[in-house]
């Protein structure tokens, strides 16, 4: 793995570690942007924290890697709809107060975190080359 590689991984586990460490420290809030048709909120907030954080270990294991940057893929896209919910009914829970221009603005920032997760996916040219 490339040192600029290694850092946005580190980087990337990190985020999703302390995201997921929220889910336990602010469950209302994230129990808040749950929307209304999905069941068991509480639940599913806490499932998705744990998810978070063990994907985020997960992608400094290089075993583990590829498998945990797709799973991370598919979490940011099943989580979509609580940003999309949050951003159309202007919620504001405690702790996650944001513009309404905010909410909207960070809906396609989703997309950078799936091209993120995705980079980590794919192998180095660099460590292509010297193996081959």
């Amino acid at each position: 793995m490339s040192p600029v590689k290694r850092i946005f991984s580190v980087l990337l586990t990190l985020a999703m570690v302390l995201a997921g460490v929220t889910h336990f420290t602010m469950t209302a809030t994230f129990v808040a942007l749950v929307p209304d048709y999905l069941p068991a909120a509480l639940a599913l907030v806490h499932i998705s924290g744990v998810i978070e954080i063990l994907l985020g270990l997960a992608l400094q294991i290089p075993a583990l890697r590829r498998v945990a940057a797709f799973g991370l893929i598919a979490l940011f896209i099943a989580v979509f709809p609580a940003n999309i919910n949050h951003a159309v009914h202007n919620l504001q829970p405690p702790g996650l107060e944001m513009s309404p221009t905010m909410l909207w603005v960070r809906l396609p920032l989703q997309l950078v975190l799936i091209a993120w997760a995705w980079w980590m996916t794919r192998h180095d040219q660099a460590s292509a080359a010297r193996t081959a």
